[in-house]
């Protein structure tokens, strides 16, 4: 049998499994300037985050497409701030 998505990278990858990832990687603070929606500098929760998101297709696609950038070898997201 074949993988019935094999161009898909997200394949068998949970919203879920994206947000915990990604808030143990940068954390809410560095997520929230990242990603500036409400939902990661307000008050931050998973479970606040991912309903928010399951209802918002622009805001999932930015948060997959973090993922994908993180979760790619030798790729930085765009709005990275460098601190010195």
């Amino acid at each position: 049998m074949t993988d019935p998505q094999p161009n898909n990278p997200l394949h068998g990858i949970t919203l879920e499994m994206i947000l915990n990832e990604l808030v143990a990687h940068y954390g809410w603070d560095e997520l929230g300037r990242l990603i500036t929606i409400r939902c990661f500098n307000s008050e931050p929760s998973i479970k606040s985050s991912l309903t928010f998101l399951r209802k918002t297709p622009w805001a999932r696609k930015k948060v997959e497409d973090l993922y994908l950038k993180y979760k790619r070898p030798g790729s930085k997201p765009k709005n990275t701030r460098k601190f010195t």
